[in-house]
């Protein structure tokens, strides 16, 4: 850590007589209030550090619809449910059943998994969060 020297002298009555007082020397840190902005800032990233362990679930949502329950019950193998979304439109990326981003589909490896083309704006993000 720099430190520097500060020339500090006393301030009493004996300067009138002539008499010069002692000249005393101060070590000083050149940091001044770094040393607490770094103690504050170690905190608080030790404090985020416990929320970066933390899991979320992630899913992805291509579309959504209504239907009667006459035709839930009529579902079957082979049946086709239309979603409101075109396949060119993009997939919404889901944190804990928020949306935080939108995707489009790709294959890797023979799983599927979602490019993220676009991150909701972090004002968005909190309103959602308020709810």
């Amino acid at each position: 850590m720099a430190e520097e020297t500060v020339q500090k002298k006393s301030t009493d009555a004996s300067n009138e007589q002539g008499i010069e007082n002692p000249v005393y020397e101060e070590l000083v840190s050149s940091s001044g209030n770094q040393d607490t902005e770094l103690s504050s800032q170690n905190h608080s990233e030790k404090k985020l550090d416990i929320l970066l362990d933390l899991n979320l679930t992630v899913s992805v949502e291509l579309g959504r619809t209504t239907m009667m329950i006459k035709d839930i019950l009529e579902l079957g193998r082979g049946s086709i449910i239309e979603f409101d979304k075109l396949v060119s439109d993009p997939v919404d990326i889901l944190v804990n059943g928020k949306k935080m981003a939108e995707g489009e589909v790709v294959v890797v490896d023979k799983h599927f998994g979602i490019r993220v083309t676009s991150l909701i704006d972090p004002s968005e993000r909190l309103k959602g969060l308020r709810k």
